[in-house]
């Protein structure tokens, strides 16, 4: 599994980088007990409330030369959730998917992360969520169930996912409460 870098500067003296399954559990931690829908539910507010007042100047800071600013974590998280949102579909429809991976890094050249303003990228963000959250108030028991075969994380169900995306908010959101330290 491709594991996401450190994007902020933190750590930068690591030892070694973190293992697919300590990045795993890592997310799995800022779930525990709580509700992971309500959780994504949310995310956009509190990212919204963290960004609420400040410059497009500071938002597209970047910490050290090739990490992300505030801007493209942001944009990384509404193209994540894009991506999420075909992969709770093709599961449902088609359960047994097999769901590709992405180079995140690749994807922010592309998608030109530090073009985007800030705004929009939340907005983006904001709406493909909202899809989703829809969906799910239809899903049916046997729905959250279906699966996909994820090339780096195997067997995951549509329940899997939704628990993985909100642990994925909350590493973002504690990533840009880091950058909003150094602003």
């Amino acid at each position: 599994m491709r594991v996401p870098r450190d994007l902020t500067g933190d750590n930068v003296e690591m030892q070694r980088p973190e293992t697919a399954e300590e990045y795993e559990a890592r997310l799995r931690s800022y779930i525990a007990d709580q509700d992971p829908i309500a959780m994504q539910r949310e995310a956009p507010r509190t990212l919204g409330k963290l960004i609420d007042g400040l410059s497009e100047v500071a938002l597209a800071r970047q910490p050290s030369p090739g990490k992300w600013s505030i801007r493209a974590i942001l944009a990384h998280m509404a193209e994540d959730e894009l991506v999420s949102s075909w992969r709770y579909r093709q599961m449902i429809e088609h359960s047994g998917a097999v769901l590709s991976g992405f180079d995140q890094d690749h994807w922010a050249r592309l998608g030109d992360y530090e073009a985007w303003t800030t705004r929009d990228a939340l907005e983006m963000f904001r709406l493909l969520r909202e899809a989703n959250l829809r969906m799910f108030c239809r899903l049916t028991p046997e729905d959250w169930q279906c699966f996909g075969v994820h090339a780096e994380r195997g067997r995951m169900t549509v329940e899997d996912l939704a628990r993985h995306m909100a642990g994925h908010d909350q590493n973002h959101i504690a990533q840009v409460r880091t950058l909003l330290q150094q602003v």
